[in-house]
């Protein structure tokens, strides 16, 4: 496979996995809990917070979809070792690894303010637990892209 296919692979994997994100966040999720609230009223109170509560949780996985195209990009301009890539994986990772932490505490404190369920609680550690393998994959990657440009440069300057 070279560079461009590559390159049109991991776009179209980046939008499709940015359309079924748009779906869940913003349309699933919502019909979900109007249907959920209506099923159980005792429960209204507790759409809105988690509705937010969600948003604000995707707003990471977006911004790291952003990340991933430019990497894209940049592997089918033939740059796939470069500090840039390093430096978008880099944020990647730092992203994973902030929305891995606010999830788990958002999950605590509407556990604690009696707006979730402890099932649900113990179910969102998977979500926290795929956020971190995310985060310390794409920091190792970050690291070895950095060094596969440090090398490139450097055979670059010999003849």
């Amino acid at each position: 496979m070279n560079q461009k296919s590559l390159s049109s692979v991991l776009k179209i994997i980046t939008v499709c996995a940015a359309v079924c994100f748009a779906l869940i966040f913003f349309w699933i999720i919502p019909i979900y809990g109007r249907s959920f609230a209506a099923l159980y009223p005792e429960f209204e109170y507790c759409y809105i917070p988690w509705l937010v509560f969600m948003v604000l949780f995707s707003l990471p996985c977006f911004a790291a979809l952003f990340f991933g195209w430019k990497i894209a990009a940049n592997i089918g301009r033939d740059n796939s070792f470069s500090y840039e890539n390093a430096k978008y994986l880099g944020t990647i990772s730092i992203l994973a690894g902030a929305d891995s932490a606010f999830f788990f505490a958002g999950n605590v404190v509407l556990l604690f303010l009696n707006m979730s369920h402890p099932g649900i609680a113990l179910f969102s550690l998977f979500a926290v637990f795929a956020g971190t393998a995310i985060c310390a994959i794409c920091a190792a990657l970050s690291h070895l892209v950095q060094k596969a440009a440090a090398m490139k440069a450097e055979n670059d300057l010999t003849i």
